[in-house]
């Protein structure tokens, strides 16, 4: 038994030392007192309890739990779904897959993926294989820290900014299988999307899915389509609805 629990602790040290070998990616905005953040909650507020003077440096941290690059679990928006605490570590470690629309959601801000847009990025990269984190690459993420040009917002007010669409959703998770998603913006619905629904009927389906997602994603622009994996890792706050999460992918 001595021998075979030396080989295991053996493999991992290997596996280890060759994932360092590789690139990873910081997927995770840094966030403060002025970072964007979604429009109903108030700002973050850092202080400093302790200084060094005092001995030792420490501060206190109030923020809404879906604050800056953040990880929503599904009882965020759907009732006796799973808490932060109930997602499995192995959940939170997932095979990374990059949908680049980034020239579309320039072009037009407005920018709502389809399931014709999956299967045209399919017929490039082959299909999307079951139990993967799906990323919307939008580059959208290039606007922060800027909270004008984040919420982009028109002269009446309304916002503009690319999310996913229903239809989108429902392909990967009901035909491909898939564990999660991820995107650059506050929400998973594209701007337009919710003003014509009244809901945010995407981020609802994807939650209902006793899943995750994780919003404000960065850095999608250094990771290939396919082949890197993603890992959430995130604090375990007792009966949490999201908290800010530090989200990194490992390249092929």
């Amino acid at each position: 038994m001595t021998n075979e629990i030396l080989k295991s602790s053996n493999e991992v040290l290997k596996a280890i030392e060759l994932l360092k070998e590789k690139e990873w990616v910081d997927l995770t905005h840094t966030f403060g007192p002025d970072s964007p953040h979604f429009s109903s909650f108030e700002s973050a507020d850092f202080k400093t309890l302790f200084t060094h003077d005092d001995g030792f440096f420490a501060q206190s941290f109030t923020f809404p739990g879906q604050y800056g690059t953040h990880l929503d679990a599904p009882i965020h928006f759907v009732r006796n779904k799973r808490y932060l605490e109930d997602l499995d570590l192995k959940e939170l470690v997932l095979p990374l897959v990059v949908i680049d629309k980034s020239k579309e959601a320039s072009e037009n801000n407005d920018f709502t993926i389809t399931p014709e847009d999956i299967l045209a990025f399919e017929e490039e990269y082959g299909r999307i294989e079951a139990g993967s984190f799906v990323a919307l690459r939008t580059d959208w993420s290039k606007r922060w820290p800027d909270h004008e040009l984040f919420n982009n917002k028109d002269s009446e007010g309304n916002a503009h900014a690319p999310g996913w669409g229903l239809d989108a959703l429902k392909f990967l998770f009901e035909e491909r299988k898939i564990k999660a998603v991820g995107h650059e913006t506050f929400d998973t619905d594209s701007a337009i999307d919710y003003r014509n629904n009244g809901a945010l009927l995407g981020e609802y389906y994807v939650l209902e899915q006793d899943t995750y997602q994780v919003e404000l994603l960065t850095n999608l622009d250094k990771v290939p389509a396919k082949g890197a994996v993603i890992f959430n890792m995130v604090p375990k706050a007792e009966k949490a609805s999201g908290f800010p999460v530090r989200s990194f992918a490992l390249l092929p």
